[in-house]
């Protein structure tokens, strides 16, 4: 077939005081010896004096007290959960209403302005950050969508596209695909969410996030469109929309968009891409998509459609047979990677590159060998090896991707957020591990590629969460914890529960820290030179600890 032109050839690189477990004050972390290349529980070797945990308390409660949101319009206040992370709290069923009333809305002639382009924003009903919210086509308007981007002209008919869907994993699927392209010389455009410290990180050109002034010119054109619709569209389906009239106004030659929520009634789920790819498939959401693994993926591969390839990489029969069923039902050709698609990966330590993960993949078109996995972690072979098998589907609709740009744009892939080391002195790692199988992930891949003495992690989490599966994952690596939440969202898990439900479960030391800046102050206090700070939990968490850092360098 015909190469793709391609645009990006011509563009230019263009509070309270902390507490112990104890409640006596805060005491220097616990020292270990040096860990080996997996998960694991020593036993704490005190640099200083070491403070005894609290006697085993009665059962936690997982569900978080959060403080209300300001402008926030919900149906009745969530109650706390009696105990145990398998209770979920009594639901606050939050219908499409906004954030704030009309007299803070700025209207659409009126967003001249970052700051009235925010408020707009702000004043949409924002599910991301709301408690809970009742899933389906009355809350998630796909319907509404549509007619939001065929009133902007319907860019999203302008671009070609790449879908990505799954539990984790997406945003590394996305980079890497996006990495191999733009190396290749193609103008890439990424929508991804949420994002860590600014807004403008979800729609991205080449890497560099749309400007400020381009954001407010792009908010402003989809409000006028929403003032046109007849009822009020969504804080992320006006991103989404955004997203799209930024990659056709600027002539992109691909975008690749990652999914929101599930994917069936994401807002995103209005285009019709290239190739549709579904990451690993997990239980999380479980009160919105469902309480098993098999009703997770019927929703994940609600993106597949009639005459596009379809992706997804071997995993339980179960969840496989489910993405065949789907596939079969939307007309789309399923190729699993692992089964269908050749494909092998191995741990290997090289002297210029350290440990990593290599992988192989053969197709009818494609010899990949021994390719470095460029993000760190067992885990992201899967994610490499699906992001290889998008690029070969691209090639067969005229995308030019040598092997070696490949190689070097795979090679340059970097993911904020995710396995970040952000700090040397101290040693501060940030990884947005949000669920327990990506808290699993984290614990191992830290094991085996991060050396160190003794680990303080920062944790915080959402409420509506597995709390305790999460909190057992990192009572496996972890020789303390240091319990907070994220002012930024009312989901944030009280840290006062958090801690309750550790000490049932954990002899080691935690304390409680009311705002991620005050956690991180207290975990630095604490490490020696060879110690590692992890912020993780909840990508809030980790992007108030970016910009905390950020500002106090």
């Amino acid at each position: 077939m015909p190469k793709v032109t391609s645009a990006g050839a011509a563009r230019a690189a263009t509070a309270k005081p902390s507490r112990t477990s104890s409640g006596t004050s805060a005491r220097p972390v616990a020292s270990a010896t040096a860990k080996g290349g997996s998960a694991r529980a020593p036993q704490a070797k005190p640099v200083g004096k070491a403070v005894k945990p609290a006697a085993k308390a009665s059962p936690a409660k997982t569900a978080a007290k959060t403080s209300k949101p300001a402008a926030a319009s919900v149906a009745k206040p969530a109650a706390k959960a009696a105990a145990g992370p398998a209770r979920s709290a009594q639901r606050a069923i939050v219908e499409a209403k906004p954030n704030a009333g009309p007299a803070e809305c700025p209207k659409a002639a009126d967003i001249t302005t970052m700051n009235a382009a925010m408020r707009f924003l702000m004043a949409r009903p924002d599910f991301e950050r709301q408690r809970s919210v009742r899933y389906g086509e009355h809350t998630f308007k796909l319907e509404r969508m549509q007619r939001l981007v065929e009133l902007l002209g319907s860019p999203h008919r302008q671009v070609k596209t790449v879908h990505v869907a799954g539990t984790n994993g997406k945003g590394s699927t996305v980079a890497m695909i996006a990495s191999m392209l733009r190396s290749a010389g193609y103008a890439v455009g990424t929508y991804t969410s949420p994002h860590l410290v600014d807004i403008r990180e979800r729609i991205q050109i080449d890497g560099q996030q749309i400007s400020k002034a381009d954001f407010v010119e792009r908010i402003r054109e989809v409000a006028k469109a929403a003032e046109k619709l007849g009822e009020q569209p969504t804080f992320f389906e006006i991103m989404t929309a955004a997203g799209f009239l930024h990659f056709a106004q600027q002539a992109v030659d691909i975008a690749v968009v990652e999914v929101g929520l599930g994917g069936r009634l994401d807002s995103t789920n209005v285009i019709t891409p290239l190739v549709s790819v579904v990451t690993g498939i997990d239980l999380d959401h479980t009160k919105l998509l469902g309480a098993t693994k098999a009703q997770i993926a019927r929703e994940k591969a609600g993106i597949f459609k009639q005459g596009v390839p379809a992706l997804f990489f071997e995993q339980d029969a179960e969840v496989d047979q489910v993405m065949r069923d789907c596939a079969q039902a939307a007309g789309a050709e399923l190729r699993i990677v692992n089964k269908d698609i050749e494909f092998s990966s191995r741990f290997c330590v090289a002297p210029d590159i350290g440990p990593h993960t290599r992988v192989c993949m053969y197709t009818r078109t494609t010899r990949l060998e021994h390719v470095p996995v460029p993000l760190p972690g067992e885990h992201q072979a899967s994610n490499c090896g699906l992001a290889l098998a998008a690029i070969d589907i691209l090639k067969g609709f005229g995308f030019d991707v040598p092997d070696d740009r490949l190689t070097a744009g795979l090679a340059a892939t970097r993911v904020p957020g995710r396995m970040e080391l952000v700090s040397q002195r101290p040693r501060i790692l940030c990884d947005g591990a949000h669920n327990p199988a990506a808290m699993g992930a984290l614990m191992r891949c830290v094991g085996a590629h991060v050396p160190y003495d003794s680990m303080v992690c920062v944790f915080g989490c959402c409420s509506d969460k597995d709390v305790g599966e999460m909190i057992d994952k990192v009572n496996l690596g972890a020789d303390k914890v240091i319990f907070t939440r994220a002012a930024a969202t009312p989901r944030a898990a009280d840290p006062e529960d958090l801690q309750k439900l550790f000490q049932e479960r954990s002899g080691k030391m935690s304390q409680i820290a009311r705002s991620v800046p005050e956690a991180i102050e207290m975990a630095v206090r604490g490490v020696s030179r060879e110690d590692l700070v992890c912020v993780t939990g909840s990508f809030y968490v980790v992007g108030e600890a970016l910009k905390y850092l950020s500002e106090r360098r």
